[in-house]
């Protein structure tokens, strides 16, 4: 494995701001020498941006491209090389107007770059911004990416990018029988690293298949001067239904409402950060959802008027299951049914034990310390992996 891993600021004090912090595509003189005279593939979207030397705000595509580097191929994922596709939206490979490089769909029926075109390529490049959460879904897409890198003996990059709930480890573990698109690897639900980390962790763990005992070769360009004590305030949001820093914050714990009938703000302007339902009143707060932008595909009780809690302005780090198990408390007092999709429910948890210790009536107390063991396992199983020193989770 290739590593390439540069001094992190130390300091006690939490820093708020984001202009003394270099992601890992401005470390330009890390990764281009590296790329000269390669065929190269990207995995990116619209948060795919960096500071050039020239102080300008440019996309990498655009900056990789200037520097002559031979851009071959551009592979979307969900919401689109843009950021301007609904979830869940479809869309079809198309070649982009403003630089002419191929688009390729990556989300869909196919999740991992197609092997007519790795074979193609000598480097493939990840550059997406994550929030640290198993469920959000561009790391499942990184996996995808890692495997066909490997199969076609493509050297794999990431530029890599601060994640704004690193402070965060907690949840239940993934179980194997309950992977999918929305839980892909053994780790807990948020799981504090950064993309850089965990692509690590998946190739030094053996998550990736082995076809013919090939080893992935794997860079990470880091990010300089940060840490895990550092906040890092996203310039850029990171898909349509998570607009700002307080549902950045909020989506570990109101993730799991999707599998329920209660809206999380989905066709509203502040999605991720309220919930309600039309029929068990959730409390004061009135809002309704409809279609708009980034939840055109019918958003849960679209037109109608919902009773619920305004969340908004949270501006922490925090992970807390605490109004999902007293908004189940909620509906099972009114008999109105609350977890109306369990299986996807055990896909966002990752496990078939959280849904079944909340119906069995244990506390939240009790259905919390189920997992504590799994985390302890986990963070000893994850130090090797750590580029910007190690977490004191909260």
């Amino acid at each position: 494995m290739c590593l390439i891993i540069s001094s992190c600021a130390n300091t006690l004090t939490i820093e708020r701001t984001i202009s003394h912090i270099s992601v890992g595509a401005e470390q330009s003189t890390l990764y281009l020498p590296l790329l000269q005279g390669k065929r190269v593939g990207l995995i990116v979207n619209q948060t795919s941006r960096l500071t050039n030397a020239e102080g300008k705000n440019i996309h990498v595509v655009d900056h990789l491209l200037a520097n002559n580097i031979d851009v071959k191929a551009i592979f979307a994922p969900e919401h689109g090389f843009r950021g301007d596709h609904d979830a869940g939206a479809k869309f079809s490979n198309h070649i982009d107007e403003k630089t002419g490089v191929t688009v390729i769909s990556i989300y869909g029926k196919t999740r991992q770059p197609p092997a007519k075109i790795m074979a193609q390529l000598d480097v493939l490049i990840f550059d997406i911004q994550d929030v640290g959460v198993r469920y959000y879904t561009y790391i499942s897409t990184m996996h995808y990416a890692m495997q066909a890198a490997q199969n076609a003996k493509v050297e794999f990059i990431v530029f890599d990018r601060p994640n704004p709930n690193i402070a965060l480890v907690d949840g239940p573990m993934l179980e194997l029988e309950f992977r999918s698109f929305v839980g892909y690897d053994q780790i807990p639900l948020v799981h504090g690293m950064t993309v850089g980390e965990l692509a690590k962790m998946i190739k030094g763990e053996g998550w990736l298949a082995k076809t013919d005992q090939a080893q992935l070769q794997l860079t990470v360009i880091p990010v300089a001067n940060y840490s895990r004590k550092s906040e890092y305030i996203l310039p850029i949001k990171p898909s349509p239904n998570l607009p700002d820093q307080s549902a950045i914050y909020l989506y570990p714990q109101l993730g799991f409402f999707e599998a329920t009938p209660v809206s999380v703000g989905r066709g509203t302007p502040y999605p991720f950060q309220v919930i309600g339902n039309d029929k068990v009143k959730l409390g004061s707060f009135e809002f309704m959802p409809v279609s708009t932008p980034g939840a055109a595909l019918k958003p849960k009780l679209m037109n109608k008027k919902l009773y619920g809690q305004d969340f908004r302005g949270v501006s922490k780090q925090a992970f807390d299951l605490s109004v999902f198990f007293n908004t189940y408390q909620k509906f099972k007092n009114a008999g109105v049914e609350f977890i109306n999709r369990p299986s996807f429910l055990d896909k966002l948890a990752g496990t078939d034990k959280f849904r079944k210790t909340l119906l069995a009536g244990k506390s939240f107390a009790e259905i919390k310390q189920g997992w504590q063991h799994d985390l302890i396992a986990f963070k000893k199983q994850r130090q090797p992996y750590l580029l910007y020193g190690t977490n004191t989770n909260k």
